[in-house]
């Protein structure tokens, strides 16, 4: 508990947390602030403070996920926004040299983590995509966006942040009837469909789970578009052909950074000479850093979230144009509640799916991963990448105009029309 105690005093200052030992023994941190939480964590067993102190990214997630410790007067998202916001990343505070230990922990971590071979990327990819796809269809909306929506002025439900984050990048992609487009980490198919029907684009979607790409496949046919949007289980690196245009959406966090060179000489050689590509990403304002070890083990194996520095930097000798840079800050924070929010209302049918264990984990999983986007370093990227500098306008009015039409329904000049899928009429 000592070394816990010392953790918790240098961490809790705002709001107070109310620690309760095995032994029945209270330790109080922090002073009661307006507009901060007072809550409480209970260590069920005596083991568990020198399990959170040991590695408290991976500690302090086991510990929930057994039921060592339990949040009192909020849940775990509270609690992690909590801790989070008590330390946030844009502190303003003075900069320190990190230590010698530190640094060789990150560079040694890094390149044993950023490695991503082949193999392993079928394998991490199974590994997330691939359980029992019934627990998506519980916290997703009807297109099945897995990746951060767009909440634009005057949206309010994930539906509509969703359809919002599509459109937006179909704006930016300039798309247009007859266009052929590569869809590299294709999901269930959800974007695909959507960029065929509001613009007549020619889609084909790749991806590394057989799951998806066998619902991506069923998906299109019962919308009557396969003929248009095509599915393949496909690496990146085989694909072969030339292509108009070029989509990926949260693909790039599972590449590894050994492998950044490789995956944009791969989009170069895929462009047709005036083609167009928009990457779309998380990544972090901070430098080159680490996977923490909670996902690491248990979310995203080989998964990695790259800096704005080193993805440039791999972009750079492959004579590809950065012709826009978005940084979407805080778009993925209510998304990820939102999933939450769901997630927790389906607690007695994701146990009954898998159980109590995997509910804490994939809880603490969403809670974690939303106050990184409010507190902490993490955000969204959105490149756009030209091969010849005029392939798209000279300034971005185009975008906003395409955006505004496509969300609002109107897809004149675009050679489609769309009716968005709602709730009742999504996949089965």
């Amino acid at each position: 508990m000592f070394l816990l105690d010392a953790a918790l005093k240098r961490l809790i200052r705002q709001g107070t947390l109310t620690v309760t030992e095995a032994s029945g023994r209270q330790r109080r941190y922090g002073t009661e602030t307006p507009g901060w939480p007072n809550l409480g964590l209970r260590l069920n067993d005596k083991g568990a403070p020198g399990k959170i102190a040991r590695n408290p990214s991976l500690g302090f997630a086991e510990a929930y996920m057994d039921q060592r410790v339990d949040i009192e007067g909020g849940d775990i998202m509270d609690f992690v926004s909590f801790v989070r916001r008590n330390n946030p990343w844009d502190s303003g505070r003075d900069l320190d040299n990190p230590g010698l230990v530190a640094k060789a922990r990150l560079a040694l971590v890094g390149r044993i983590n950023r490695i991503n071979a082949r193999a392993a990327s079928l394998r991490n990819v199974s590994h997330h995509y691939d359980i029992d796809d019934r627990l998506y269809d519980l916290f997703l909306d009807p297109n099945r966006q897995y990746s951060c929506a767009y909440w634009a002025d005057g949206i309010t439900t994930l539906e509509q942040a969703q359809i919002a984050k599509m459109n937006h990048i179909a704006a930016k992609l300039n798309l247009k009837p007859g266009v052929r487009v590569l869809d590299i980490g294709c999901g269930w198919g959800g974007l695909a469909i959507h960029l065929h029907k509001v613009t007549g684009a020619k889609i084909h979607g790749i991806s590394l789970s057989k799951e998806q790409i066998g619902y991506a496949k069923a998906w299109a046919e019962r919308e009557g578009v396969a003929d248009a949007v095509t599915f393949s289980l496909t690496d990146y690196r085989d694909v072969a052909g030339k292509f108009d245009r070029i989509v990926s959406v949260g693909m790039f966090e599972h590449v590894g950074t050994r492998n950044f060179p490789e995956f944009f000489r791969k989009i170069h050689n895929l462009l047709e000479t005036d083609g167009v590509m928009l990457l779309h990403t998380i990544g972090r304002s901070a430098p080159p850093g680490v996977t923490d070890d909670f996902t690491r083990k248990y979310i995203f194996p080989g998964g990695y979230i790259p800096s704005l520095s080193e993805t440039v930097a791999a972009i750079e000798p492959n004579k590809l144009m950065l012709a826009d840079c978005e940084i979407l800050r805080r778009h993925y924070a209510p998304t990820l509640r939102a999933w939450f929010d769901r997630c927790v209302a389906q607690h007695d049918r994701i146990v009954e799916l898998f159980d109590e264990k995997f509910y804490r984990m994939w809880l603490f999983y969403l809670a974690g991963a939303a106050t990184a986007f409010e507190h902490a370093s993490l955000v969204n990227f959105q490149l756009q990448l030209v091969r010849d500098r005029d392939a798209v306008p000279i300034t971005r009015d185009y975008i906003e105009a395409t955006e505004k039409r496509l969300n609002a329904g109107d897809t004149t000049g675009m050679g489609a029309t769309v009716v968005p899928l709602r709730r009742d009429n999504a996949p089965a």
